[in-house]
């Protein structure tokens, strides 16, 4: 019998996953992992391996847990907090899984003996290639850009070709302990945080000037770091004439600790159709790209890590683009 190790949150997707493979005849195993947790907030670690175990003793299956604290600590939230301090904004989920789920557990599943691991991810492996989720609400398919044929060749991803509505179908009828558990969101295992908030425990910052297109101070903020481009908000407008408007990020200098905001946020001088990307792994030729998750899907061709798009955008650097031919993620980079 061919063995997988399940990524076991105790959420109701990787309960289905469990479920589905258990019934397809693999001898699963599942696997709960342990990260850091920050001590400035309340700790759902212990509560989220006991809805684990309560699974994996539901379906029957042996339960390990596995702690990557130490390499979530140092390859996950230390990356994410020193590109923060560079004025760039990283995607953590993007890291999260190329360093612990497809590195660290992948590692450790294949020393014990397993074939395969398998997430609860909406997206697909189908011929060793990384293919969209088929609910388009859902599809992670984006923050796992990074995978390669080496890992995507252990990996499966039982529920990808299901929508939300019926992995949660699945789970009522199958009456998986997890059934009508809420979805988890926000920062890659820890869930839930304000953004700002996690970064000032990490990072000194000082109030600086808010910045109109003419370069007349209109406001204050806390911190340049704290804000990336295209935000909304996030920062106090002073200047009487310019309260009450919509403003956004169109530009931030760390050096001087100033961000420079705009009205319009499609002003073309903000925005830019060639962009350059570092830890690229597309291959030169035409795509459709995306530039944020769930962003909108722009035309572009890749040349020698140089991005040319259809059309103009206000992109970050640091952030995460990625390329489809299709359905087919093959790849992306980040902007430099």
């Amino acid at each position: 019998m061919k063995k997988v190790f399940v990524a076991l949150s105790g959420g109701v997707d990787s309960a289905v996953s469990a479920h589905i493979l258990k019934k397809d005849g693999w001898d699963v195993t599942g696997v709960f992992i342990r990260v850091w947790q920050p001590d400035f907030l309340p700790c759902s670690q212990d509560e989220e391996e006991r809805a684990a175990m309560r699974v994996a003793a539901h379906l029957g299956i042996p339960f390990k847990t596995l702690d990557l604290s130490k390499e979530y600590k140092e390859e996950v939230v230390d990356v994410m907090i020193s590109e923060y301090k560079k004025g760039r904004t990283p995607n953590p989920d993007v890291l999260c899984n190329e360093s612990i789920k497809f590195g660290g557990f992948l590692d450790y599943a294949l020393n014990e003996g397993a074939e395969k691991i398998a997430t609860g991810h909406h997206a697909q492996v189908i011929e060793k290639k990384l293919v969209r989720g088929a609910d388009a609400s859902k599809d992670q398919a984006y923050f796992l850009w990074k995978l390669t044929e080496k890992e995507l060749s252990h990996t499966l991803m039982p529920i990808g070709h299901m929508s939300k509505d019926e992995v949660r179908k699945y789970a009522e009828e199958n009456n998986l302990p997890s059934a009508y558990k809420p979805d988890s969101q926000g920062l890659c295992f820890i869930g839930h945080v304000d953004m700002k908030t996690f970064l000032l425990n990490f990072i000194e910052t000082s109030n600086g000037d808010v910045l109109n297109e003419s370069g007349e101070v209109v406001g204050t903020h806390d911190g340049s770091e704290l804000v990336t481009l295209g935000q909304r908000g996030g920062f106090t407008i002073t200047k009487k004439e310019e309260m009450g408007n919509v403003h956004y990020v169109v530009g931030k200098d760390i050096s001087k600790n100033t961000i420079t905001v705009s009205e319009n946020f499609n002003n073309e001088e903000n925005l830019t159709s060639s962009l350059t990307l570092t830890d690229s792994n597309i291959e030169n030729g035409k795509y459709v790209c995306e530039i944020r998750y769930h962003g909108e899907k722009i035309e572009c061709e890749v040349q020698d890590d140089v991005v040319t798009l259809s059309k103009p955008v206000l992109m970050a650097p640091g952030q995460s683009l990625v390329a489809y031919e299709r359905d087919v993620c093959v790849g992306g980079g980040i902007v430099t």
